[in-house]
Protein backbone atom coordinates (compact mmCIF):
# COMPACT_ATOMS: atom_id res chain seq x y z
CA UNK A 1 0.00 0.00 0.00
CA UNK A 2 1.67 3.17 -1.18
CA UNK A 3 0.27 5.32 1.61
CA UNK A 4 1.39 3.04 4.44
CA UNK A 5 3.80 4.14 7.15
CA UNK A 6 6.15 1.97 9.17
CA UNK A 7 6.29 4.19 12.29
CA UNK A 8 4.69 7.20 13.92
CA UNK A 9 7.96 9.04 13.35
CA UNK A 10 7.45 8.69 9.61
CA UNK A 11 3.92 10.07 9.90
CA UNK A 12 5.00 13.16 11.83
CA UNK A 13 7.92 13.76 9.45
CA UNK A 14 5.47 13.65 6.52
CA UNK A 15 3.31 16.28 8.27
CA UNK A 16 6.23 18.71 8.41
CA UNK A 17 5.52 19.85 4.84
CA UNK A 18 2.36 21.66 5.91
CA UNK A 19 2.22 25.31 7.02
CA UNK A 20 2.85 25.44 10.77
CA UNK A 21 1.91 28.54 12.75
CA UNK A 22 3.95 27.26 15.71
CA UNK A 23 7.05 27.57 13.55
CA UNK A 24 6.16 31.15 12.64
CA UNK A 25 4.68 30.23 9.26
CA UNK A 26 1.42 32.11 8.70
CA UNK A 27 -1.41 30.48 6.77
CA UNK A 28 -3.26 32.69 4.31
CA UNK A 29 -6.42 32.31 6.36
CA UNK A 30 -7.99 30.43 9.25
CA UNK A 31 -10.96 28.54 7.80
CA UNK A 32 -13.20 26.24 9.78
CA UNK A 33 -15.03 25.25 6.60
CA UNK A 34 -11.80 23.78 5.24
CA UNK A 35 -11.52 21.60 8.35
CA UNK A 36 -15.12 20.50 7.90
CA UNK A 37 -14.42 19.38 4.34
CA UNK A 38 -11.33 17.47 5.45
CA UNK A 39 -13.39 15.73 8.12
CA UNK A 40 -16.08 14.81 5.59
CA UNK A 41 -13.45 13.24 3.33
CA UNK A 42 -12.35 11.12 6.31
CA UNK A 43 -15.91 10.03 7.14
CA UNK A 44 -16.37 12.58 9.96
CA UNK A 45 -14.20 10.85 12.58
CA UNK A 46 -14.85 13.72 15.01
CA UNK A 47 -18.29 12.17 15.52
CA UNK A 48 -16.90 8.79 16.57
CA UNK A 49 -17.54 9.49 20.27
CA UNK A 50 -18.96 12.19 22.57
CA UNK A 51 -16.52 14.96 23.45
CA UNK A 52 -15.67 17.65 25.97
CA UNK A 53 -14.06 20.78 24.50
CA UNK A 54 -11.62 22.98 26.47
CA UNK A 55 -10.39 26.50 25.69
CA UNK A 56 -8.78 29.34 27.65
CA UNK A 57 -5.56 31.30 28.03
CA UNK A 58 -3.91 29.13 30.66
CA UNK A 59 -4.48 25.84 32.42
CA UNK A 60 -6.46 24.27 29.58
CA UNK A 61 -3.84 21.56 29.02
CA UNK A 62 -3.90 20.55 32.68
CA UNK A 63 -7.72 20.57 32.70
CA UNK A 64 -7.77 18.41 29.57
CA UNK A 65 -5.36 15.89 31.10
CA UNK A 66 -7.21 15.86 34.43
CA UNK A 67 -10.60 15.16 32.83
CA UNK A 68 -9.02 12.39 30.77
CA UNK A 69 -7.37 10.83 33.83
CA UNK A 70 -10.64 10.81 35.77
CA UNK A 71 -12.58 9.26 32.87
CA UNK A 72 -9.93 6.55 32.66
CA UNK A 73 -10.21 5.94 36.42
CA UNK A 74 -13.99 5.65 35.97
CA UNK A 75 -13.46 2.75 33.56
CA UNK A 76 -13.86 4.59 30.27
CA UNK A 77 -11.52 4.69 27.28
CA UNK A 78 -10.98 8.42 26.61
CA UNK A 79 -8.91 9.85 23.76
CA UNK A 80 -7.03 13.08 24.54
CA UNK A 81 -5.86 15.85 22.22
CA UNK A 82 -3.74 18.76 23.43
CA UNK A 83 -0.79 21.01 22.59
CA UNK A 84 2.02 21.80 22.68
CA UNK A 85 4.10 18.76 23.52
CA UNK A 86 7.22 18.90 25.67
CA UNK A 87 9.47 15.93 24.89
CA UNK A 88 7.57 13.82 22.37
CA UNK A 89 4.97 14.93 19.84
CA UNK A 90 2.92 11.84 20.69
CA UNK A 91 2.07 13.59 23.98
CA UNK A 92 -0.51 15.51 21.94
CA UNK A 93 -2.46 12.40 20.92
CA UNK A 94 -3.21 9.91 23.67
CA UNK A 95 -5.63 7.21 24.72
CA UNK A 96 -6.03 7.74 28.44
CA UNK A 97 -2.62 8.61 29.87
CA UNK A 98 -0.74 6.69 27.16
CA UNK A 99 0.19 7.21 23.53
CA UNK A 100 -1.91 5.53 20.87
CA UNK A 101 -0.31 2.29 19.71
CA UNK A 102 2.15 2.37 16.82
CA UNK A 103 -0.31 0.30 14.81
CA UNK A 104 -3.00 2.94 15.20
CA UNK A 105 -0.57 5.78 14.50
CA UNK A 106 0.53 4.09 11.28
CA UNK A 107 -2.95 3.05 10.14
CA UNK A 108 -4.35 6.51 10.80
CA UNK A 109 -1.38 8.03 8.97
CA UNK A 110 -2.13 5.90 5.94
CA UNK A 111 -5.76 7.05 5.91
CA UNK A 112 -4.66 10.64 6.28
CA UNK A 113 -2.11 10.55 3.47
CA UNK A 114 -4.62 8.87 1.18
CA UNK A 115 -7.02 11.77 1.74
CA UNK A 116 -4.34 14.42 1.15
CA UNK A 117 -2.56 12.79 -1.80
CA UNK A 118 -5.47 11.08 -3.55
CA UNK A 119 -8.78 12.71 -2.68
CA UNK A 120 -7.88 16.37 -2.18
CA UNK A 121 -6.34 16.86 -5.65
CA UNK A 122 -9.67 15.89 -7.19
CA UNK A 123 -11.55 18.63 -5.34
CA UNK A 124 -12.45 21.74 -7.28
CA UNK A 125 -12.55 24.00 -4.26
CA UNK A 126 -10.97 27.38 -3.54
CA UNK A 127 -10.13 26.22 0.00
CA UNK A 128 -7.57 23.78 -1.38
CA UNK A 129 -5.67 25.82 -3.93
CA UNK A 130 -1.94 25.76 -3.26
CA UNK A 131 -1.30 28.26 -6.05
CA UNK A 132 -3.28 30.92 -4.19
CA UNK A 133 -1.91 29.92 -0.79
CA UNK A 134 -5.05 28.14 0.40
CA UNK A 135 -4.07 24.68 1.58
CA UNK A 136 -4.40 22.56 4.72
CA UNK A 137 -2.31 23.69 7.68
CA UNK A 138 -0.23 21.49 9.95
CA UNK A 139 -2.68 21.94 12.81
CA UNK A 140 -5.66 21.02 10.61
CA UNK A 141 -3.88 17.88 9.46
CA UNK A 142 -2.77 16.99 13.00
CA UNK A 143 -6.30 17.53 14.33
CA UNK A 144 -7.82 15.31 11.66
CA UNK A 145 -5.13 12.74 12.43
CA UNK A 146 -6.18 12.71 16.09
CA UNK A 147 -9.82 12.15 15.18
CA UNK A 148 -8.88 9.23 12.91
CA UNK A 149 -6.68 7.73 15.66
CA UNK A 150 -9.53 8.10 18.17
CA UNK A 151 -11.92 6.33 15.81
CA UNK A 152 -9.52 3.47 15.15
CA UNK A 153 -8.93 3.08 18.90
CA UNK A 154 -12.71 2.84 19.43
CA UNK A 155 -12.58 5.38 22.26
CA UNK A 156 -15.58 6.05 24.51
CA UNK A 157 -15.01 9.80 24.82
CA UNK A 158 -12.76 12.52 23.43
CA UNK A 159 -11.29 15.30 25.57
CA UNK A 160 -10.12 18.03 23.23
CA UNK A 161 -8.06 21.14 23.90
CA UNK A 162 -8.19 24.01 21.42
CA UNK A 163 -4.93 25.06 19.83
CA UNK A 164 -5.40 28.84 19.72
CA UNK A 165 -8.55 30.83 20.25
CA UNK A 166 -11.65 28.78 19.66
CA UNK A 167 -14.04 30.22 17.10
CA UNK A 168 -11.88 29.32 14.10
CA UNK A 169 -9.77 26.65 15.79
CA UNK A 170 -9.57 23.39 13.85
CA UNK A 171 -11.00 21.48 16.80
CA UNK A 172 -14.20 23.53 16.71
CA UNK A 173 -15.99 21.17 14.35
CA UNK A 174 -17.05 19.04 17.34
CA UNK A 175 -20.46 19.27 19.02
CA UNK A 176 -19.36 18.58 22.60
CA UNK A 177 -21.33 17.44 25.61
CA UNK A 178 -19.97 20.58 27.30
CA UNK A 179 -17.52 23.40 26.72
CA UNK A 180 -14.98 24.32 29.41
CA UNK A 181 -13.19 27.68 29.42
CA UNK A 182 -10.37 28.57 31.80
CA UNK A 183 -9.15 32.06 32.74
CA UNK A 184 -8.78 34.56 29.88
CA UNK A 185 -5.71 36.75 29.45
CA UNK A 186 -4.34 38.84 26.60
CA UNK A 187 -2.52 36.40 24.29
CA UNK A 188 -1.84 35.94 20.59
CA UNK A 189 -3.10 39.48 20.07
CA UNK A 190 -2.08 39.40 16.40
CA UNK A 191 -4.73 36.75 15.82
CA UNK A 192 -7.20 37.04 18.73
CA UNK A 193 -7.39 40.80 19.32
CA UNK A 194 -5.80 43.27 21.70
CA UNK A 195 -8.51 43.47 24.37
CA UNK A 196 -9.75 40.95 26.93
CA UNK A 197 -13.22 41.20 25.40
CA UNK A 198 -11.87 40.36 21.94
CA UNK A 199 -9.90 37.35 23.21
CA UNK A 200 -12.91 36.17 25.23
CA UNK A 201 -15.07 36.51 22.13
CA UNK A 202 -12.77 34.17 20.20
CA UNK A 203 -12.69 31.64 23.06
CA UNK A 204 -16.50 31.84 23.40
CA UNK A 205 -16.73 30.55 19.85
CA UNK A 206 -16.59 26.98 21.18
CA UNK A 207 -19.94 27.36 23.01
CA UNK A 208 -22.59 25.28 21.24
CA UNK A 209 -26.38 25.65 21.28
CA UNK A 210 -27.93 24.13 24.38
CA UNK A 211 -24.63 22.66 25.62
CA UNK A 212 -23.40 23.65 29.10
CA UNK A 213 -20.55 26.12 29.46
CA UNK A 214 -18.36 25.47 32.51
CA UNK A 215 -16.49 28.70 33.15
CA UNK A 216 -13.55 29.53 35.42
CA UNK A 217 -13.45 32.79 37.37
CA UNK A 218 -13.06 35.71 34.93
CA UNK A 219 -12.52 39.45 34.92
CA UNK A 220 -15.69 41.51 34.55
CA UNK A 221 -14.88 42.31 30.91
CA UNK A 222 -14.53 38.65 29.94
CA UNK A 223 -17.46 37.49 32.05
CA UNK A 224 -19.78 39.89 30.26
CA UNK A 225 -18.81 38.34 26.93
CA UNK A 226 -19.46 34.80 28.15
CA UNK A 227 -22.80 35.65 29.75
CA UNK A 228 -23.97 37.18 26.48
CA UNK A 229 -22.72 34.22 24.44
CA UNK A 230 -24.40 31.68 26.74
CA UNK A 231 -27.68 33.58 26.43
CA UNK A 232 -27.40 33.67 22.63
CA UNK A 233 -26.75 29.94 22.49
CA UNK A 234 -29.30 29.12 25.20
CA UNK A 235 -26.47 27.29 26.93
CA UNK A 236 -26.55 26.72 30.69
CA UNK A 237 -23.78 28.80 32.23
CA UNK A 238 -22.04 27.10 35.15
CA UNK A 239 -19.80 29.81 36.59
CA UNK A 240 -17.33 28.36 39.09
CA UNK A 241 -17.46 31.18 41.72
CA UNK A 242 -21.25 30.77 41.88
CA UNK A 243 -21.09 26.99 42.31
CA UNK A 244 -18.05 26.15 44.41
CA UNK A 245 -14.95 27.37 46.21
CA UNK A 246 -11.52 26.00 47.03
CA UNK A 247 -10.63 25.70 50.71
CA UNK A 248 -7.93 24.28 52.98
CA UNK A 249 -5.23 24.31 50.31
CA UNK A 250 -1.92 22.71 51.27
CA UNK A 251 1.08 22.94 48.93
CA UNK A 252 4.28 20.89 49.27
CA UNK A 253 7.00 19.70 46.94
CA UNK A 254 5.04 16.51 46.18
CA UNK A 255 1.80 18.18 45.18
CA UNK A 256 -1.32 20.00 46.35
CA UNK A 257 -4.16 19.02 48.68
CA UNK A 258 -7.40 20.97 48.71
CA UNK A 259 -11.06 20.82 49.62
CA UNK A 260 -13.80 21.65 47.10
CA UNK A 261 -16.91 23.08 48.75
CA UNK A 262 -20.23 23.54 46.93
CA UNK A 263 -22.67 26.40 47.48
CA UNK A 264 -25.68 24.04 47.32
CA UNK A 265 -24.63 22.49 50.62
CA UNK A 266 -23.63 19.11 49.20
CA UNK A 267 -20.78 17.25 50.88
CA UNK A 268 -17.33 18.80 50.32
CA UNK A 269 -14.71 16.77 48.46
CA UNK A 270 -11.03 16.45 49.42
CA UNK A 271 -8.49 15.94 46.65
CA UNK A 272 -4.75 15.43 46.23
CA UNK A 273 -2.97 16.17 42.96
CA UNK A 274 0.71 15.39 42.28
CA UNK A 275 1.57 18.92 41.11
CA UNK A 276 2.31 21.82 43.49
CA UNK A 277 0.42 25.08 43.12
CA UNK A 278 -2.84 26.82 43.90
CA UNK A 279 -3.39 27.28 40.16
CA UNK A 280 -3.41 23.49 39.72
CA UNK A 281 -6.01 23.23 42.47
CA UNK A 282 -8.09 25.71 40.46
CA UNK A 283 -7.61 23.63 37.31
CA UNK A 284 -8.56 20.44 39.13
CA UNK A 285 -11.65 22.06 40.66
CA UNK A 286 -12.85 23.24 37.24
CA UNK A 287 -12.24 19.75 35.82
CA UNK A 288 -14.31 18.23 38.65
CA UNK A 289 -17.13 20.71 38.03
CA UNK A 290 -17.12 19.84 34.33
CA UNK A 291 -17.16 16.10 35.05
CA UNK A 292 -19.98 16.39 37.59
CA UNK A 293 -21.96 18.44 35.06
CA UNK A 294 -21.56 15.96 32.21
CA UNK A 295 -21.55 12.81 34.36
CA UNK A 296 -23.67 13.64 37.46
CA UNK A 297 -23.43 10.05 38.71
CA UNK A 298 -19.63 9.91 38.60
CA UNK A 299 -18.17 8.35 41.74
CA UNK A 300 -16.02 10.26 44.19
CA UNK A 301 -13.50 7.41 44.01
CA UNK A 302 -12.99 7.98 40.27
CA UNK A 303 -12.53 11.71 40.84
CA UNK A 304 -9.96 11.16 43.59
CA UNK A 305 -8.02 8.39 41.82
CA UNK A 306 -8.06 10.18 38.48
CA UNK A 307 -6.71 13.44 39.89
CA UNK A 308 -4.11 11.59 41.96
CA UNK A 309 -2.90 9.86 38.77
CA UNK A 310 -2.84 13.04 36.69
CA UNK A 311 0.53 13.62 35.06
CA UNK A 312 1.75 16.12 32.53
CA UNK A 313 5.33 17.26 31.86
CA UNK A 314 6.49 20.84 32.48
CA UNK A 315 3.70 21.70 34.90
CA UNK A 316 5.81 22.73 37.90
CA UNK A 317 7.86 19.59 37.34
CA UNK A 318 10.78 18.87 39.66
CA UNK A 319 13.40 17.23 37.44
CA UNK A 320 16.43 17.47 39.75
CA UNK A 321 16.87 17.60 43.52
CA UNK A 322 20.54 18.58 43.91
CA UNK A 323 20.06 21.45 43.42
CA UNK A 324 16.26 21.60 43.08
CA UNK A 325 15.43 22.30 39.42
CA UNK A 326 11.81 23.05 38.50
CA UNK A 327 10.54 23.50 34.93
CA UNK A 328 7.20 25.12 34.14
CA UNK A 329 5.64 26.09 30.81
CA UNK A 330 4.05 29.29 32.15
CA UNK A 331 4.16 31.96 29.44
CA UNK A 332 1.51 34.57 30.29
CA UNK A 333 1.89 37.24 33.00
CA UNK A 334 -0.68 35.73 35.37
CA UNK A 335 0.55 32.17 34.94
CA UNK A 336 4.13 33.36 35.52
CA UNK A 337 3.00 35.18 38.66
CA UNK A 338 1.29 32.08 40.04
CA UNK A 339 4.26 29.89 39.16
CA UNK A 340 6.64 32.21 40.99
CA UNK A 341 4.37 32.39 44.04
CA UNK A 342 4.36 28.60 44.27
CA UNK A 343 8.12 28.40 43.74
CA UNK A 344 8.84 30.98 46.45
CA UNK A 345 6.42 29.29 48.84
CA UNK A 346 8.37 26.04 48.49
CA UNK A 347 11.95 27.27 48.04
CA UNK A 348 12.03 30.82 49.36
CA UNK A 349 13.23 34.07 47.78
CA UNK A 350 16.45 35.04 45.97
CA UNK A 351 16.98 31.81 44.07
CA UNK A 352 18.05 31.37 40.44
CA UNK A 353 15.88 31.85 37.34
CA UNK A 354 16.39 30.66 33.78
CA UNK A 355 13.99 32.55 31.52
CA UNK A 356 13.21 32.59 27.82
CA UNK A 357 10.08 33.53 25.92
CA UNK A 358 8.80 33.69 22.36
CA UNK A 359 9.06 37.00 20.52
CA UNK A 360 5.31 37.61 20.69
CA UNK A 361 5.18 37.61 24.51
CA UNK A 362 5.05 40.74 26.68
CA UNK A 363 8.47 40.35 28.26
CA UNK A 364 8.29 43.72 30.05
CA UNK A 365 5.10 42.83 31.91
CA UNK A 366 6.40 39.35 32.74
CA UNK A 367 9.66 40.84 34.04
CA UNK A 368 7.72 42.81 36.67
CA UNK A 369 6.57 39.55 38.24
CA UNK A 370 9.99 37.90 38.13
CA UNK A 371 12.62 40.52 38.96
CA UNK A 372 11.82 41.04 42.66
CA UNK A 373 12.13 37.37 43.56
CA UNK A 374 15.48 36.13 42.21
CA UNK A 375 19.10 36.93 42.99
CA UNK A 376 20.39 35.68 39.62
CA UNK A 377 18.49 35.62 36.33
CA UNK A 378 19.77 34.02 33.14
CA UNK A 379 18.05 35.01 29.90
CA UNK A 380 18.37 32.35 27.22
CA UNK A 381 16.88 31.11 23.95
CA UNK A 382 13.61 29.16 24.37
CA UNK A 383 14.52 26.58 21.74
CA UNK A 384 14.44 27.15 18.00
CA UNK A 385 10.88 26.02 17.27
CA UNK A 386 9.37 29.51 17.66
CA UNK A 387 10.87 32.90 16.89
CA UNK A 388 12.46 34.60 19.91
CA UNK A 389 14.64 37.62 20.65
CA UNK A 390 16.79 36.92 23.73
CA UNK A 391 18.77 40.16 23.22
CA UNK A 392 15.58 42.20 23.48
CA UNK A 393 14.36 40.16 26.45
CA UNK A 394 17.69 40.72 28.20
CA UNK A 395 17.44 44.48 27.61
CA UNK A 396 13.89 44.53 28.98
CA UNK A 397 14.93 42.72 32.16
CA UNK A 398 17.93 45.02 32.66
CA UNK A 399 15.77 48.12 32.14
CA UNK A 400 13.24 46.86 34.65
CA UNK A 401 15.90 46.38 37.33
CA UNK A 402 17.24 49.88 38.05
CA UNK A 403 18.47 49.07 41.57
CA UNK A 404 20.50 46.07 40.33
CA UNK A 405 19.02 43.82 43.00
CA UNK A 406 19.29 40.81 40.71
CA UNK A 407 22.26 39.87 38.60
CA UNK A 408 20.89 39.51 35.04
CA UNK A 409 22.95 37.62 32.49
CA UNK A 410 22.45 36.74 28.83
CA UNK A 411 23.52 33.19 27.91
CA UNK A 412 21.87 32.39 24.61
CA UNK A 413 22.90 28.75 24.41
CA UNK A 414 20.39 26.90 26.57
CA UNK A 415 22.64 24.06 27.66
CA UNK A 416 25.30 26.52 28.77
CA UNK A 417 22.66 28.55 30.64
CA UNK A 418 21.48 25.42 32.41
CA UNK A 419 25.01 24.38 33.28
CA UNK A 420 25.73 27.80 34.78
CA UNK A 421 22.48 27.84 36.79
CA UNK A 422 23.10 24.37 38.21
CA UNK A 423 26.68 25.28 39.09
CA UNK A 424 25.48 28.32 41.01
CA UNK A 425 22.70 26.29 42.61
CA UNK A 426 25.12 23.68 43.95
CA UNK A 427 27.65 26.28 45.04
CA UNK A 428 25.18 28.63 46.79
CA UNK A 429 22.63 25.99 47.91
CA UNK A 430 19.94 27.65 45.80
CA UNK A 431 16.99 26.29 43.83
CA UNK A 432 16.55 26.88 40.09
CA UNK A 433 13.32 27.73 38.24
CA UNK A 434 13.14 27.48 34.46
CA UNK A 435 10.04 29.09 32.93
CA UNK A 436 8.66 31.34 30.19
CA UNK A 437 7.96 28.82 27.45
CA UNK A 438 6.99 25.19 26.97
CA UNK A 439 9.71 25.05 24.33
CA UNK A 440 12.35 26.19 26.84
CA UNK A 441 11.02 23.67 29.37
CA UNK A 442 11.34 20.98 26.70
CA UNK A 443 14.95 21.92 25.96
CA UNK A 444 15.93 21.79 29.64
CA UNK A 445 13.96 18.59 30.25
CA UNK A 446 15.68 16.87 27.34
CA UNK A 447 19.13 17.93 28.55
Amino acid sequence: MKNSFSSSTEVFCWMEKFINLERGQSPKSFRLDRMQILAELAGNPHRCAPSIHIAGSKGKGSITAMITSVLEAAGFKPARYMSPHVSDIRERLCIGNNFFSEQIFCSAGGELRDIVDTRLPGLKNELFDADSGEEPTYFEILTLYFFICARLAECDFMVIETGMGGRLDSTNIVDPLASVISLIELEHIKYLGDTIAAVAGEKAGIVKPGRPLILAKQTGEALEVFIKKAEEMQSPLIYFPDIAEIDETEININGTNFTLRFTDGSAPLRFSIPVPGFVQAENAALAVLALKTVFPEIKETALCVGLANFKLPARFELISKEPPLVIDGAHTPQSIDQCVQTFCTLYGENNILIFGCAADKNAAEIARYLLPHFSRIIITTPGTFKASDPDKTFSVFCAGQPDNKAQVLLIKETRQALRQALEWGREKKLAVLCTGSFYLAAEVRNY
